[in-house]
């Protein structure tokens, strides 16, 4: 389970209320502040939205777990493949959505793979080791996010300077990558890294290696297959210039790259195995974000390019020959927004956002030129927010999406919230939110494109609670949720003319839900969390997403050395689907339910110096299914040490 404390910088002049100053990176831990629901930081109480944080201090204490892990963790997520090899894809879940209904987010700057059919950005491409900070915000956010934020927002924070001078750390973890009925405990999973940052008067500086490599495991199940590899490289640098007390200047770049073998599912004989079939994915990024401080607001800017290329190299039974694949997208964002404060409870945030969508693909059956394949869109924005002094507050929104291909679309929010002045804290909150999903470049261009599609539509209700009792020692939230999708994208295909398209489909398709959270302090050195999550959706949604699912877990901190941690998983029976290759046929399957028990220790050789740390995962050898036709992890082990510079 995760808390709900935050990171943040700021500066001495503003003299905020914090609890500690972490001396390692010189970091000020302030009292629970978000950033979601406004794009600028403020006290969450002032919040009317339930925003899961999950701060460099979680992300310590979940050492060995990758990016996919740690998500799958937080209420109201299921992140489908985080229990499957490595190279196997991702799905992404929030109330009833999936990925390209969830809005990635990396230092404030919505990604995506504009050459992918549903327009959604992969996960896998980021290691956990060089992030900082996440929140996660259910519900609709188009408002303040654009096209993709119908039912959740994931806004990643990349690691960047600390306040000394000069400090390094480097990494290594190395750990078994067993399914349950695999009992070989040799390296088979290494993870390593390291990094430098410093601060020197106005100039600031991060940069960061990471590389993984993985084997020992194959991503489909059966008796026939080979171990497929997965490897992982990533390079990150940030530099910054405070050129006035009132006016930084910050750019990044990253290079990131991900290349696996993968088998052909559902054909027992082994034909399609290991060599055969090779995938690689590179991402190029970088941009610019100053920001401008006055009497009275902020303006920030934040804007990147980014350039992704997919390749695949498959064997073709068929033809006894390979096929190669190729696809390329680029994308450019540009988001300028304002805060301007009227009064010490009333402030505006205005904004637009532009983004530019590309793509070119060349496979053996088709080739979609670039210069035929673009969108472009221009997006202004407005959100009021209102902390009044007696306990009311009151978020307001809207935005006109003005699209390239398909026209305009408007899109609102009401997001009141009241903290009751009662012997204990309460509050109380509602939204009831719009979103949309722009269709993809390959949904509007490709040979079975539609230029007349128009955005999917998402309309979300929710209401709910948080409380601290017993001196904040512990803490209770519950929201509750019902969704609304309409014109949502599928593919048709016309026996008559034998040809295929896309095509919006008519009427509604439903989720609702309930999400809670429970966090106990028994000591300052025990503590006792979980989190529960109740979906239920319309049959048209209905696939791997769990009815019920529950998160527990217990931390224990003995010494200020020595910490242990005991996590428990449920997931529910799921309804999943395939097309086998061997009968041309669809099928349909329920998958059980599961239970996962893991531990971790964790022990500081040398105060704020070196860290190391033993995790076991699965512990029990379950033998279950989480995505079918996959493999999944058994009972694995990793050791590790993180060293201070």
């Amino acid at each position: 389970m995760l808390s709900t404390c935050a990171y943040a910088q700021v500066k001495e002049s503003s003299k905020p209320k914090y609890d500690f100053v972490d001396k390692a990176t010189g970091i000020e831990i302030l009292d629970e502040v978000v950033i979601s629901d406004t794009k600028f930081a403020q006290s969450k109480e002032k919040s009317g939205k339930v925003i899961e944080v999950i701060t460099a201090k979680d992300l310590e204490n979940k050492a060995g777990q990758n990016l996919a892990n740690v998500l799958s963790q937080v209420a109201g997520v299921e992140i489908n493949g985080n229990q499957s090899a490595n190279g196997k894809n991702l799905g992404y879940y929030i109330r009833g959505g999936k990925n390209r209904q969830i809005l990635i987010l990396i230092d404030g700057i919505p990604v995506t793979d504009a050459s992918g059919i549903s327009l959604e950005y992969d996960l896998r491409l980021l290691p956990v080791e060089q992030i900082e900070r996440i929140e996660v915000m259910k519900g609709a956010a188009s408002t303040l996010y654009g096209t993709g934020a119908a039912t959740g927002v994931i806004n990643i924070t990349l690691k960047k300077a600390g306040k000394q001078p000069l400090q390094g750390t480097a990494y290594v973890n190395i750990g078994s990558n067993n399914t349950a009925d695999n009992h070989k405990y040799n390296g088979q999973d290494f993870n390593q890294g390291f990094s430098v940052n410093g601060q020197y008067q106005k100039v600031n500086f991060f940069a960061g290696l990471n590389s993984t490599e993985t084997k020992g495991m194959s991503q489909i199940a059966g008796e026939n297959y080979e171990p497929d590899s997965f490897s992982r490289q990533n390079i990150l640098t940030k530099f910054g210039y405070n050129a006035t007390r009132k006016l930084t200047l910050d750019f990044f770049g990253n290079y990131d790259k991900i290349s696996n073998n993968y088998d052909q599912p559902f054909d027992n004989t082994g034909f399609n195995d290991v060599a055969l079939n090779k995938t690689a994915s590179e991402q190029f990024r970088f941009g610019f974000a100053p920001k401008y401080k006055y009497n009275k607001g902020e303006l920030n800017i934040n804007s990147g390019f980014t350039k992704i290329k997919r390749d695949y190299s498959e064997f073709n039974s068929y033809t006894s020959g390979t096929d190669y694949s190729l696809y390329e997208s680029r994308s450019a964002v540009v988001d300028a927004f304002n805060k301007y404060k009227f009064s010490n409870t009333f402030f505006v945030v205005a904004g637009t956002n532009f983004q530019f969508h590309d793509m070119a693909s060349h496979t053996p059956y088709s080739t979609i030129n670039r210069e035929d394949t673009r969108f472009n869109m221009i997006d202004p924005y407005l959100t009021l927010v209102y902390d009044a002094p007696f306990g009311l507050n009151l978020n307001l929104g809207s935005r006109l999406n003005i699209h390239s291909e398909y026209g305009n679309h408007t899109v609102f929010n009401i997001n009141p919230s009241f903290n009751f002045p009662t012997a204990f804290p309460l509050k109380v909150l509602a939204s009831y939110s719009t979103a949309y999903i722009t269709p993809s470049l390959y949904q509007l261009y490709s040979e079975y494109g539609n230029t007349k599609l128009t955005p999917e539509e998402n309309t979300t209700i929710e209401a709910g609670f948080e409380t601290e009792l017993a001196d904040k020692k512990i803490k209770l939230n519950a929201v509750g949720f019902y969704r609304d999708q309409k014109n949502s994208f599928d593919f048709y295909y016309d026996s008559t003319n034998f040809q295929g398209y896309y095509i919006n489909i008519d009427g509604k398709n439903k989720a609702k839900g309930l999400e809670t959270d429970l966090i106990i302090n028994l000591t300052s050195k025990l503590k006792i969390s979980g989190n529960y999550t109740f979906t239920q959706v319309d049959k048209a949604l209905d696939r791997l997403i769990p009815k019920h699912k529950v998160n527990a877990g217990v931390e224990y901190q003995p010494t200020t050395r020595t910490f242990f941690n005991v996590s428990y998983q449920y997931f529910d029976a799921r309804n999943d689907a395939f097309f086998d290759g061997n009968t041309f046929g669809t099928s349909q399957v329920q998958l059980d339910s599961y239970q996962l028990l893991n531990a971790l220790v964790k022990y500081t050789l040398i105060k704020n110096r070196l860290t190391v740390f033993g995790a076991a995962t699965n512990i029990f050898n379950k033998d279950f299914t989480e995505n079918i036709g996959y493999s999944t992890r058994g009972r694995n082990f990793k050791i590790g040490l993180n060293i201070i510079l």
